[in-house]
Formats: structure tokens, C-alpha cells, sequence
């Protein structure tokens, strides 16, 4: 099984006739993705990618059934997409651009609260399900088939652990990344608790990093929630406290949480163990199989 996208999602591409919509929708399709449409408003007619181009999401969804979106749209126009894709209520919206105005994330998601379509992102490198369906930027080359659910806040940890897992044999059910912006749609929680109900998911990988208090309230979730395995990667243990690092929620309040330190102490104590290296994550789940 998977979660949240199949070889049966139908995915309309926002943004398809910029450069990065264009390649990667292509990308997408080479991998087996069921893209049926993009949408740009005042490009409703054309082709791009060899699919057709509606000048809105909606109709893109009534005239090709699609129940997700990929949205590639540049930083000051992607919250008026997201938007639309909400509007529409699509099952997923994956939203791929970085740089989103912290505020306009804000109001996207106050109106998140009242719609029942899941939003990825922003800032996020998208989802796969090996062998099925990819939405977003996630080389389809390393993945593979198998057991392994994997959520990130990181789309580099994300291929770093993926590839020792696949060099090891493990594959995967589903990977995930969630994005590294301090506002986003799908938490870790989220994430684990659809791979906790995932019969075909025998362990997790959740790497985080710095910042926020996301994997300290995961870390609560999966030692009350969860008997699936996990194992876990914080990244950032040297970073000076106070300084941005990478990622806009990559930043460390100073007030006990948000430190590499806090966040694997608190898994430690939900009994995830933490590994120092992508290697030793993949040791970890390794020895769960």
C-alpha cells in the first residue's frame, strides 16, 4: 500500500509552462505519473508536457478528473495558487516553491482549516510512491519498492537516507517531504499517523532538523501513538543557537526546545533511536526488518 498518492492519482501541474514546471511535470510523466493537465491562467488551450493547459485549476479538474496539483508558480503568485487548488478541493496539493511570504502562509493556512484537501509545503521537495506516482522534484532513480514509509523536513536528507536504504535492499512505501518553512500544511504527525494505519508499512524514518518544536511534539506522538518502528535524524547539531540555517524554520528560539539536543532527547525518550549519520539511520531501521 501507500498513503496519500497511487498509481490511480491524477495530477494537474500549476505553473506547467515555466521552465521548472515544464521539466520536472515532464519528469513526473517519464516516471510513470498520471499528470492529465496543467493550468496558467491566460495559457488555457495550449499543450505543455504533452498534456493539455487550462487557464484554471477547476477546470482542469472537471474536464480531466484530476484530484491532486503540483504547484510550481514563483513566490509572489504561489499562495493565490494554493489557493485555487483548495478552492477546488482537490485530495493533495503538493506546493514545490520556496520563498513564500511567511504572512501570505498565514492566510493559506486559516482557509487549510476549512477545506478537506491535504496540503505538502511549501518549500518541500514533494512525494513518491516507488513505482507508482511521484508529485514534486524527488529524483525517481533512487527509490524502490518495499516497506519503509519516510517523512522529512529536508529534501537532501530525504535522498541521503533513501539511498542507503535502496543500497541496502530496503525500499520504501511512501517518502514524504513535509518542507522547512516555519508554516506548512502536513506535519510529521500527520504523516506518522497515516503510516502508523498503513498495513504495508513496517517502519518509519523521520529525519528533522533545528527549529520549531515539530519533532518534540512527534517525539509525544509516536511514544503514546505508535507501534510501528521508527528511527529518526535530527540534522544541525553544530549550528550556533539564534542563526538561520537553510531552511526559513531552521532557527532556534533559545528557550530550551527547537536544539538538536532537545529534539533527540525527546525521541530517545519515545524510543526512537537516532542516528548520528544517514548510514546509521538505515543501521537502525535495518535491524526494525
Amino acid at each position: 500500500m501507500s498513503i496519500f498518492v497511487d498509481d490511480d492519482t491524477r495530477v494537474v501541474v500549476q505553473g506547467i509552462t515555466g521552465g521548472e514546471g515544464k521539466f520536472h511535470a515532464e519528469q513526473m510523466i517519464e516516471y510513470g505519473t498520471n499528470v492529465v493537465a496543467g493550468a496558467v491562467p491566460g495559457k488555457g488551450g495550449q499543450e505543455a508536457a504533452g498534456v493539455p493547459v487550462y487557464d484554471t485549476v477547476n477546470e482542469a479538474v472537471e474536464a480531466e478528473d484530476a484530484d491532486a496539483s503540483v504547484i510550481f508558480v514563483p513566490p509572489a503568485f504561489a499562495a493565490d495558487a494554493v489557493f485555487e487548488a483548495l478552492d477546488t478541493d482537490l485530495d493533495l496539493a503538493v506546493a514545490i516553491t520556496e520563498g513564500i511570504p511567511t504572512q501570505d502562509m498565514a492566510k493559506v493556512n486559516k482557509r487549510l482549516g476549512e477545506t478537506d484537501t491535504r496540503l505538502l509545503g511549501p518549500n518541500c521537495p514533494g512525494i513518491i510512491t516507488p513505482g507508482e506516482a511521484k508529485l514534486g522534484i524527488l529524483p525517481g532513480n533512487i527509490f524502490a519498492e518495499g516497506n519503509v514509509g519516510l517523512v522529512s523536513r529536508s529534501g537532501t536528507l530525504t535522498y541521503q537516507v533513501v539511498d542507503n536504504l535502496t543500497e541496502r535492499g530496503i525500499g520504501q512505501t511512501t517518502a514524504i517531504g513535509i518542507g522547512g518553512d516555519p508554516i506548512i500544511g502536513t506535519s510529521f504527525i500527520d504523516a506518522l499517523e497515516a503510516f502508523e494505519a498503513d498495513d504495508e508499512t513496517d517502519a518509519v524514518v523521520m529525519c528533522g532538523e533545528i527549529g520549531g518544536e515539530d519533532e518534540e511534539e512527534a517525539a509525544a506522538f509516536i511514544g503514546e501513538h505508535m507501534d510501528t518502528p521508527v528511527a529518526g535524524f535530527i540534522a544541525g547539531r553544530t549550528a550556533p543557537p539564534g542563526k538561520r540555517m537553510g531552511h526559513a524554520g531552521a532557527i532556534v528560539s533559545g528557550s530550551g526546545t527547537g536544539t538538536a539536543e532537545s529534539k533527540i532527547d525527546a525521541l530517545n525518550d519515545a524510543g526512537v533511536p537516532v542516528g548520528d549519520t544517514p548510514e546509521e539511520v538505515a543501521d537502525h531501521v535495518e535491524s526494525f526488518l
